[in-house]
Formats: structure tokens, C-alpha cells, sequence
């Protein structure tokens, strides 16, 4: 029996930076008595049609369904930036998320961001915010990254008040630096601390 209050950190990753980011969350998560992650991802979206890919991933996480959002006290949602938004797989994602909008399911769960980018300014916090749109209409309540956090002053790569970030390079072969890695962390410790005492 899972006593546990769990919260689904749920990401899409390519060339898996978001993933790493993902997992470092999770950690953040876990460090939280009481809690535990739940790591899900979506499939990617053909190029030819509106279809995903097959139900079962080769790898990592598995696809994330709709109870996952119900059964979970909060979120954590992390896409890489595609030209300042989420990524199309993701977005595809919640535009399926209609019935759980009718039903206010979400509405007072709290939900956190992160995201990963090819430049220093490769639209990060555009992407942050997008991604804020569709909870904020479900009714989620979004915590951030405070500047009581020492390494949001002085990261020199990601790392946004916005959400964890993360600059991977152009070619995506930029590691995760201690200063991104640390605030992956504590935003995961705020959600799942807020979740806890937001949880009935």
C-alpha cells in the first residue's frame, strides 16, 4: 500500500537533457518526507499526421495517461524550447486534457517548470511562461524559483525565477553545471513542501 503522496514530474526530452532535469526534480522531490516522484514523458508526434507514437516508449519513463494527472497532489512539467514555446509533443499533449478541465481536477494543485535550451538565450523563459498558460486555466497554482536561493544569483548559464532551466548548447553537449543542477533540485523540494501543505 503507497502512504506516499506522489507528485508526476512530467517531461519530453529528445536529446535528453530535459530528462536529466527530470530526474535531478525527482531527487528535489524524494528529499521531501512524505513525498515521491512519479516521472512520466509523451510520445513524439509523426511528421506525417496528428498521430503519437506507440503506446509502449523503447526506453525511459513511461507514457504519461490522464490518471497520472489525477492521482498526483502536483506537477512538475519540462519541455526543451522549441522558438520560445513547449515542444509540439507536449503541447499535443494537454490539448487532450479538456474532459480533466471540465471536471476541475486540477484546480489548486501546484505545479512547477523547467526547461532546457541550445543558447544562452534561446527563448527560456518564453517557454517557461507558455507552459504556465494551459495550468493556469486548469486552476493549478505555480511556484517558482525565489531569489533566496543562492545559485539563481549567480548561475551563469540556466536558471530563471520562472522555473528550472538549463543551457545545453547548440549541439546539445553542454553538461548540466552545479548551479543548474542545484535549483532543479530545490524546485522540486518547493513543490513537493507546497504540495504538502496543500494536500487534504
Amino acid at each position: 500500500m503507497i502512504t506516499d503522496k506522489e507528485i508526476l514530474v512530467l517531461y519530453y526530452s529528445q536529446n535528453g537533457a530535459t530528462r536529466q532535469m527530470a530526474h535531478l526534480i525527482a531527487r528535489g522531490i524524494e528529499q521531501v518526507e512524505g513525498m515521491r516522484a512519479r516521472l512520466r514523458t509523451v510520445p513524439k508526434i509523426s511528421t506525417l499526421c496528428e498521430a503519437t507514437e506507440s503506446g509502449i516508449p523503447d526506453e525511459g519513463a513511461p507514457y504519461v495517461e490522464l490518471r497520472d494527472l489525477e492521482e498526483c497532489c502536483g506537477l512538475a512539467l519540462g519541455s526543451p524550447t522549441r522558438f520560445g514555446n513547449m515542444a509540439a509533443a507536449m503541447k499535443y499533449f494537454w490539448d487532450g486534457t479538456g474532459g480533466l478541465w471540465m471536471k476541475h481536477t486540477l484546480a489548486g494543485k501546484p505545479a512547477a517548470l523547467f526547461t532546457s535550451s541550445g543558447s544562452m538565450h534561446g527563448g527560456q523563459e518564453s517557454t517557461l511562461l507558455s507552459m504556465m498558460l494551459p495550468l493556469l486555466h486548469h486552476g493549478m497554482l505555480i511556484v517558482g524559483l525565489p531569489y533566496s536561493e543562492p545559485e539563481l544569483g549567480t548561475t551563469q548559464r540556466g536558471g530563471t525565477p520562472y522555473g528550472a532551466s538549463h543551457v545545453a548548447g547548440l549541439t546539445g553537449d553542454q553538461a548540466i553545471t552545479d548551479a543548474e543542477k542545484k535549483l532543479c533540485m530545490a524546485l522540486g523540494r518547493r513543490l513537493a513542501q507546497t504540495a504538502l501543505k496543500l494536500a487534504p
